[in-house]
């Protein structure tokens, strides 16, 4: 679910998130399994403020099993 969610979090633009990065959400959704989880995207500068920007994305069973949960990140480039 970690990775479905990622490639949906990086159909947003470079050009639209540069405007308002650092960004992150979080909402409950419910896993393919049919568990309550909690979904979390962040868009974080890769290295310098201005250039590629880090995706990471968290699936997790609610926030005492953060640590447990699935995690995927890519990086949305500048150059497009």
């Amino acid at each position: 679910m970690a990775a479905d969610e990622l490639s949906r979090a990086m159909t947003l633009s470079w050009r639209d998130l540069s405007k308002v990065i650092p960004w992150g959400d979080t909402f409950e959704g419910i896993s393919p399994a049919g568990r309550d989880v909690e979904v979390e995207r962040n868009y974080l500068w890769a290295v310098d403020e201005g250039g590629d920007i880090l995706c990471e994305v968290a699936v997790y069973g609610g926030p005492s099993r953060y640590d447990q949960g699935a995690r995927a990140r890519g990086v949305i480039s500048r150059k497009g």
